[in-house]
């Protein structure tokens, strides 16, 4: 009778403690989440593999998109880098794979071969994507991003672009978009740590 006595106490606790866990307000992420997601409009760019890339290539997994280009000295290879070592934990968090595509915004400089060797070095969920400006700077605009556009003649340039990473779900649409910290003497780039714990509320979340 004690034994009975002692197990019904036991589940009345545990039932009493899930109800004010879910009672309690759930953590939220700091990303700029879109609700409802938001629908992209139709593009066809290139992956470094050779092959046109469309929508329909977004959809099945959950997709990082990020302007770069590979000359860059600071804000690209510093958040490929973070990435690269970020994806183990991504995917350990999500039913559907998670890619990242490096958005070249240099078209004049960043070829097929060397967006394939640069993109190659981070591993095989990474993928270099060009188009030339026509094609290139409604897709990103359409982001919510920007990138600065050399003159036709300059030959060594750096080029201005959004350090934010936008986040597509298995959809194939915009869920939300991780924006740089900013922090006086440090180049602006994501905070990682932040981005891993906002997916995984955006995950829990999805539906």
């Amino acid at each position: 009778m004690q034994k009975l006595l002692v197990s019904v106490v036991a589940l009345i606790a545990l039932v009493a403690g899930v109800v004010i866990y879910n009672s309690l307000p759930q953590p939220q992420p700091q990303a700029l989440v879109y609700d409802p997601p938001r629908v992209m409009e139709p593009f066809s760019l290139q992956g470094h593999h050779g092959s046109a890339i469309s929508n329909a290539d977004l959809e099945g997994q959950w997709t990082l998109l990020f302007t770069g280009y590979t000359s860059c000295p600071d804000i690209c290879p510093t958040t490929m880098a973070d990435l690269k070592k970020a994806m183990p934990r991504l995917n350990a968090k999500a039913e559907a794979p998670v890619k990242v595509w490096m958005i070249s915004v240099d078209p004049k400089r960043d070829s097929l071969d060397k967006l394939a060797q640069y993109n190659g070095y981070f591993g095989p969920e990474f993928l270099g994507v060009r188009a030339e400006h026509e094609q290139l700077y409604p897709f990103v605009n359409g982001l919510g991003l920007m990138y600065s556009i050399p003159a036709p003649d300059e030959m060594d340039y750096l080029v201005n672009h959004s350090s934010a990473i936008v986040l597509v779900n298995p959809q194939g649409q915009r869920h939300a978009i991780f924006k740089a910290s900013h922090t006086p003497g440090k180049i602006p780039t994501v905070d990682m740590e932040q981005l891993i714990t906002d997916f995984r509320l955006i995950v829990r979340d999805y539906r």
